[in-house]
């Protein structure tokens, strides 16, 4: 992260994120599993932070609030309590702000919201790197994924593993070792050109049309996970995903990481049938047809969200795919997608 070398009156601090697709192994990554693999990538569409810093000057300080995918402006008033964005005012009550600073946060994020592909993460991690370089602390990637993570388990109670989180941070592909929860090793995969030209050309990302939510299902599934323990067989299956898709993908064996992916989903629907639900059963339909290789319903599975196809990477065979997903259902929405090797980025600009 850039340094400031020293107080300016106004200043802009940028940052951003990537989210998570294909997420083999999931499940695994929580406290109910104790330990975990999973494997998953990190790619565009981004979360962005726009910070513009003010120098208060001995007046009020103010923090404006500008989440533009939702349309909102307010000012936030942490005194008052949590308001219209939750996860966005606990980053900052979490983090904190200098007393001498005023600031004007933009977030946006390019993937739609509730898309199963770690989108809040992406924001949380976004936010904290742009708040850590105005506090001058220089966390590290592995303390800025373990913070996110704690905002939305901790701060707000919610369920929520490791996985997003490190996505978001690290970047890349990465298969990551949780040896006991939230403890966790991370390996970022190098792949030669041609593999990752190839994985990105085949790739596909499939927004479903509405946003996912965290039902009655997931609830349910947990408490059974949490009452058949840490080494039971559905979750052993779901680690064994992790572990075939890294191997697969170094080995360039496009075929078994496809495998890879279809398995993972098969193991999420013995979850509980719900967990792939009528869209992404309706999509998994045409891409099978169409010569898919590989599906995988994005993050914990439910209805809405988002899949994660591997596909014939001739751009004729990909676009006929596409226009058949869309042509099925027009809430149906393919999102370009490309692999990001960097992570959170964080850069300053000065204003003159």
């Amino acid at each position: 992260m850039q340094k400031i070398d020293k107080p300016r009156s106004q200043y802009i601090i940028h940052s951003q994120a990537p989210i998570r697709i294909c997420d083999t192994g999931g499940w695994t990554d929580t406290w109910f599993a104790q330990y975990g693999e999973i494997f998953n990538i990190a790619v565009s569409p981004l979360a962005k932070i726009r910070m513009q810093v003010r120098r208060a000057n001995n007046q009020k300080q103010h923090i404006i609030i500008n989440a533009k995918n939702f349309g909102d402006r307010y000012e936030l008033n942490l005194e008052q309590g949590l308001g219209k964005h939750p996860l966005i005012e606990a980053t900052i009550a979490a983090v904190g702000v200098p007393r001498d600073v005023s600031l004007d946060i933009t977030i946006f994020s390019q993937a739609p919201a509730g898309a199963s592909t770690g989108t809040s993460a992406a924001v949380t991690v976004a936010l904290i790197g742009a708040l850590d370089q105005l506090n001058q602390r220089h966390l590290t990637r592995p303390e800025i994924a373990a913070k996110a993570q704690r905002i939305e388990t901790e701060f707000l109670g919610g369920e929520c593993g490791i996985q997003d989180q490190i996505c978001s941070t690290y970047g890349g592909i990465n298969y990551i070792v949780m040896h006991a929860y939230p403890q966790a090793e991370v390996t970022q995969m190098k792949l030669t050109n041609d593999i990752c030209q190839e994985l990105e050309s085949r790739l596909m990302l499939i927004y479903l049309g509405k946003s996912h939510s965290s039902s009655q299902i997931h609830k349910k599934v947990i408490q059974e996970l949490k009452d058949a323990g840490s080494d039971c067989k559905q979750l052993n299956d779901l680690r064994t995903t992790a572990r075939k898709s890294k191997d697969a993908l170094l080995a360039g064996d496009f075929l078994a990481f496809g495998q890879a992916m279809i398995e993972n989903t098969m193991a999420q629907g013995r979850l509980h049938p719900s967990l792939i639900g009528s869209d992404a059963s309706r999509v998994i339909r045409i891409a099978h047809k169409r010569g898919a290789i590989g599906w995988k319903v994005n993050g914990a599975g439910g209805e809405g969200g988002s899949l994660t196809l591997l596909c014939n990477p001739h751009p004729k065979e990909k676009e006929a795919l596409i226009q058949e997903i869309e042509n099925s259902n027009p809430a149906y929405q393919h999102i370009p997608i490309r692999l990001e090797p960097h992570g959170l980025q964080v850069w300053q600009e000065s204003i003159h």
